[in-house]
């Protein structure tokens, strides 16, 4: 005789077995969108060149991670006069957010006074990847009467979502003619609601002991953060990496043996994005060699060369980044910023 309570048991496993499918079913669904499109494509955020014509804002789109091409037939998409004190941007870094926002900072400089010429960052904000609000911060006026009034450069600014804060971190190189800090240390700070301002004094988000610049960071599938950087001092210069499982206490970080590039070049920028097919790619820029090299890993450790882009017409790349967006996003780009030359 079958009782109520092997009925009510019999329900439990079914409920049970239906929520481990499902459960299945959504971890094996390719990332989608806030709005539920599939990501389908890939957007590429990056400038071109040293000169202040070149020191803007350019998209480039692929569908397969690897083979880009650029948009509004390669010019720029935000002119640099119109969002910066310096009336040039660099490093571009753009972040798809937790809230529908699209997030994007970029350094505030102009090569051609010297690569000691910038005081400061630009934080950008868009709900649809066209329009974007800026705000500059220029640390001389910002941090006044502290030690941070005195940077000579404020290089490659990124953010990342600090899930346990509910906030947006910015990072960046920082180094003074003071002494305080006398080579290029990463610092970090959080970003104010809106993002229209840092909202704390920036403090040392990790020290090297000698020169790092070009931070950039991906957590992966089992919530391990990887901190890429490069090396500047008087040791071999390229790519190293941390791994940890806070970003708030670097002395817990633990490097990764050797350096993560797979050539002899000298490298720069390195930016990490994850594959829509699987895995993930390192690209940096092998910027005295004039190309772009992007490598494939599984896991975040190990990578292999597998793709150098060279320059070619209206796409001359320069440190940049990449995220993933959908079909509906990307069409909304090309209307936007329409490729008409043929």
């Amino acid at each position: 005789m079958t009782t109520i309570t092997q009925i009510n048991i019999d329900m439990s496993l079914k409920l049970n077995f239906l929520k481990t499918l499902l459960l299945a079913a959504l971890l094996a669904t390719p990332m989608v969108g806030l709005a539920g499109n599939k990501m389908s494509a890939y957007l590429f955020a990056y400038f071109t060149g040293n000169a202040p014509e070149k020191e803007q804002i350019h998209f480039a789109y692929s569908h397969n991670g690897f083979d880009f091409t650029p948009l509004n037939n390669g010019k720029h998409i935000i002119a640099s006069d119109s969002i910066a004190l310096m009336k040039g941007v660099r490093d571009p870094h753009i972040l798809r957010g937790h809230d529908g926002y699209f997030y994007m900072v970029v350094t505030d400089m102009r090569s051609s006074l010297g690569w000691a010429s910038n005081r400061g960052i630009v934080l950008m904000r868009s709900k649809d990847l066209v329009n974007w609000t800026h705000h500059t911060v220029n640390f001389p006026t910002k941090f006044a009467g502290t030690n941070l009034a005195n940077v000579t450069r404020v290089w490659a600014p990124q953010t990342i979502y600090d899930e346990k804060a509910g906030k947006y971190l910015v990072y960046f190189s920082l180094l003074t003619n003071d002494g305080t800090i006398p080579y290029d240390r990463v610092y970090c700070a959080y970003a104010n609601k809106d993002f229209t301002d840092l909202e704390e004094t920036p403090r040392i988000f990790f020290d090297y002991g000698q020169a790092a610049i070009d931070t950039d960071i991906a957590q992966d599938n089992n919530g391990t953060y990887h901190i890429f950087f490069k090396t500047e001092g008087a040791k071999q210069k390229g790519l190293k990496q941390y791994v940890a499982r806070d970003l708030s206490n670097w002395h817990s970080w633990k490097m990764v043996g050797g350096y993560c590039q797979d050539t002899n070049h000298a490298v720069e920028g390195s930016g990490v994005f994850q594959l829509l097919n699987g895995g993930w790619c390192l690209m940096y820029d092998c910027y005295m060699a004039g190309f772009y090299q992007f490598c494939k890993s599984d896991d975040l450790l190990f990578f292999k060369a597998v793709k150098n882009t060279e320059p070619q017409g209206a796409f001359t790349p320069r440190h940049g980044t990449i995220i993933q967006i959908t079909n509906k996003e990307l069409k909304r780009l090309l209307k936007a910023f329409p490729n008409t030359s043929k």
